[in-house]
């Protein structure tokens, strides 16, 4: 692992937290996340980077949103832990990956994603939270969410950061399709 966040694809795993239909009326600045976490999902496919999704208790807060464009066939892992390593299913299907890079996004920040954040970091896990992929209820319980993952060492990011540091140069096919996506 990288104490300064340079990020090896080769051992990165995507994890797309809670991004559910029961949400959407009530997240600061909904259409941003699922925006950004489009780009995510699409460019994990193009990078052939592992993608975990996961759903809080599904029969309350409803199913992933329709419009994510997830991979046919995408497991998706039922919890009702916040932390998502609270979840056998979720900590089973990361040991299989193999991966010691976290690049996590969605929803809530101050609750879900925060409470697996530091999980991670106490597991010895790289973590990178995509911040223009991720929020809260409130505007001001997102912004504190990400100051005490910042706290904890998780690094801070956007999608493009991410993406860009992933593709490492210009040129290729990758980084057309990606490209696209950004635009």
């Amino acid at each position: 692992m990288s104490k300064c966040g340079i990020i090896d694809r080769n051992d990165a795993a995507f994890i797309m937290i809670d991004i559910q239909e029961k949400f959407l009326p009530v997240i600061h600045n909904i259409e941003e996340v699922i925006n950004y976490s489009k780009i995510l999902v699409k460019s994990s496919e193009i990078l052939g980077i592992p993608l975990v999704v996961t759903e809080q208790y599904p029969k309350g807060l409803g199913k992933t949103i329709d419009n994510m464009e997830l991979r046919n066939g995408q497991d998706i892992i039922e919890k009702i832990s916040f932390d998502c390593f609270g979840c056998d299913d979720f900590v089973e299907s990361l040991q299989s990956l193999g991966k010691k890079t976290l690049v996590i996004f969605g929803i809530e920040a101050h609750v879900c994603v925060l409470q697996t954040c530091l999980h991670a970091i106490y597991k010895n896990y790289e973590v990178h939270l995509v911040a223009d992929a991720v929020s809260s209820r409130t505007k001001r319980n997102r912004e504190l969410a990400i100051k005490r993952m910042r706290q904890s060492g998780v690094f801070i990011a956007s999608t493009e950061m991410i993406l860009f540091q992933l593709l490492k140069q210009a040129g290729t096919d990758e980084f057309k399709a990606i490209s696209k996506l950004v635009k």
